[in-house]
């Protein structure tokens, strides 16, 4: 018998459109391994996988084998790569109800165009495809045509691309019919007609039908039916093109936790997880609950994975739920830097714990130091006082940032408490004690900023309500956030003012993955007679947080020869957010913010609103979030600084 021989070295031959290092990498053959027919065959395969993943259909690959001395032998995969194929057209066949633009318009699969090189645009994924397919049919069953059928796509290659046709039969389209209820009503029948929305579709749609039975679902579940089942019958009778619907409903029997268990936190406690929870054990079953319950543990961004897993307890009306929770590092230290229209150059730094001692709190510290601006803050956050939902804070701060016209000094720090209030609702307090300097005054600024050199003492409260649906902190694709903020200053100190500001944001998903975003911003300012309203308690635009592109001074009011800050102020930002490189959270943003920043003594004039426009890329980097923008003023006037500016961050700043 002879001893197979092993392999001295393994090269490749004709490998351009992919580096010859990565191909090296997912080979099974390596040097000094026993040579092998089976383990050449399949990196044979991982090759034309390789190259069929980026587009090359024709791919060929041949290997050789060369005998060496001491019964070594070299192996040579030698690689006709092919021309390039992109899906160069896809075609439907027995489509009469919507057209071919339509039809592609419900895919993820698209032909190529002249964004191919950047998107995925012409790309065969056989296993995208068949989704399709199956999104074809879901969009055909939607819109009434419930024995719609969209067949296995056909792939053929051309020699100048790819064609995919789909094969479909549509069947007739059916109205919504009568819808019942049939089994264990919770409800009287009229009022869980109007829990679901099936009856108010012309046509019959499968979407709205899944919906509705999720709808029902939950109501049951809610009142603790963890197991109800609702299946649905669809009656469809051909002759008069009528579906009658039947909700069959049998509810089980009514379910309580008998343990809740936690597991996987080897460093967050028991209680800090607990309390976020909204079910507990010897109480009813909750779906709605127990799924806000997984919504506030991932919130809090703690853990990388968390996962409720329940089974049947000691009898059939009895449920154990385990929380399994993947810990992640909720330490960090981090560096950043950005550029800004108001605060220049700048690097930041901080060192922060978010579940202090497995605890919940929070401690930070956190610095920044700019050609502009130095800012250094330590803040302590107990999230549960007195093991409540009362959050308490406290934190204390130094400022030095110079402005065109004046330098501010400050000194003091806050104490806030908030509760919760009504679902998303939160309310908070905040105490400020602030002790703050005005100097070296242009001598162009205006006439006010000039009588305001001096020193400054606030003490005041801000009552802040905050509505907070959104499904992610950091990179939302639903819901909104509400707040209004009112501060009064005069509680001793020299400063005095009733200051409100509103503020107001939207996340809507759009069509693919676009995310719509609408920001609106508005407040007003009116000092305490007697008391001072220094400059820099008034309201200025203009940076990468409010009007994109504009310098501070540029929407600011004159008097009295200078920019001054105004005594209120309107605000809007629309995106479209899209992402660029999903999996590495980067996302491209397309803007355009507006903003007017006016006097008391003003008129009220929207024509008074500058406007800007431009791209952004928004990246949440292992370091923090990075940010880097372009405004271009869209409506210039000669005082503006420039027709639009760069803007960077990275990391956060405060």
């Amino acid at each position: 018998m002879t001893e197979k021989p092993t392999v001295r070295s393994v090269n490749l031959a004709g490998a351009n459109a992919i580096d010859s290092e990565e191909i090296k990498k997912s080979l099974g053959l390596k040097k000094g391994a026993v040579l092998n027919d089976f383990t050449i065959r399949n990196d044979i395969r991982r090759i034309e996988d390789m190259y069929r993943e980026k587009n090359y259909h024709d791919v060929r690959v041949t290997p050789t084998v060369t005998p060496q001395r001491n019964n070594q032998a070299d192996i040579e995969y030698t690689i006709e790569e092919g021309d390039k194929k992109l899906i160069k057209k896809i075609v439907f066949i027995g489509n009469t109800a919507f057209s071919d633009r339509k039809l592609k318009g419900e895919m993820d699969s698209a032909e190529k165009s002249w964004l191919s090189w950047f998107t995925s645009a012409g790309d065969l994924n056989r296993d995208l495809l068949n989704q399709d397919a199956g999104k074809l049919t879901a969009f055909y069953q939607n819109q009434g045509y419930v024995r719609a059928r969209v067949g296995e796509p056909q792939v053929d290659f051309e020699s100048d691309g790819i064609v995919v046709t789909f094969r479909i039969s549509e069947g007739p389209r059916f109205k919504v019919g009568k819808v019942e209820f049939t089994g264990d009503l919770l409800l009287p029948a009229d009022q869980l007609l109007q829990r679901v929305k099936i009856h108010r579709e012309p046509f019959f749609n499968r979407e709205t039908l899944r919906n509705d039975v999720l709808s029902l679902t939950d109501l049951y579940t809610d009142d603790g039916f963890a197991y109800v089942d609702v299946a649905t019958r669809v009656n469809q009778n051909a002759e008069t093109l009528v579906a009658d619907i039947v909700f069959a409903i049998d509810k089980g029997r009514q379910v309580y936790f008998e343990k809740i268990q936690i597991t996987g936190n080897t460093k967050t406690r028991d209680k800090v997880i607990r309390r976020e929870l909204r079910v507990h054990e010897q109480e009813l079953y909750g779906g709605q609950r127990l799924k806000r319950s997984i919504r506030n543990l991932n919130r809090l961004d703690y853990f990388e994975n968390v996962k409720v897993d329940t089974v049947k307890g000691s009898a059939d009306d009895r449920m154990r739920a385990t929380v399994e929770v993947t810990e992640k590092s909720t330490g960090a230290f981090s560096v950043g830097a950005g550029y800004s229209t108001v605060e220049n150059a700048f690097l930041t730094g901080s060192v922060a714990e978010r579940n202090l001692f497995g605890r919940g709190q929070t401690l930070a510290l956190r610095g920044m130091l700019g050609t502009k601006t130095q800012r250094y803050t330590l803040s302590f956050t107990e999230p549960w006082l007195f093991d409540i939902p009362l959050t308490a804070g406290a934190e204390l701060y130094k400022w030095e940032i110079e402005f065109d016209d004046y330098t501010r000094d400050s000194i003091g720090g806050k104490l806030r408490l908030g509760y919760p209030l009504f679902e998303y609702v939160r309310g908070n307090v905040i105490y400020t004690l602030d002790f703050a300097r005005i100097g070296n005054v242009d001598e162009n600024a205006s006439t006010s900023i000039k009588q305001d050199e001096g020193r400054f003492t606030k003490s005041s409260i801000t009552l802040l309500p905050r509505y907070d649906s959104r499904d992610s902190l950091f990179n939302a694709k639903e819901g909104s956030v509400h707040s209004i903020e009112y501060e009064v200053a005069g509680l001793g100190g020299t400063v005095g003012f009733n200051k409100v500001v509103g503020d107001t944001g939207w996340y809507l998903p759009l069509v693919w993955k676009f995310i719509g975003v609408a920001h609106g911003r508005a407040g007003y300012i009116k000092g305490i007679s007697g008391m001072d309203l220094p400059d820099y308690e008034k309201f200025y635009l203009g940076g990468i947080n409010t009007v994109r592109g504009f310098r501070r001074d540029d929407l600011a009011p004159e008097q009295g020869g200078g920019p001054v800050g105004g005594d209120y102020f309107l605000q809007s930002n629309l995106e479209i957010k899209f992402p660029l490189v999903e999996d590495a959270g980067i996302y491209g943003i397309i803007f355009q913010d507006s903003g007017m920043v006016r006097r008391e003594e003003d008129a009220f004039d929207l024509g008074e609103m500058r406007y800007s426009a431009g791209p952004e890329i928004r990246w949440l980097s292992p370091i923090g979030p990075i940010r880097i923008a372009y405004g271009f003023i869209l409506n210039p006037r000669s005082t503006d600084g420039s027709s639009g500016a760069w803007e960077f961050s990275m990391a956060s700043s405060f």
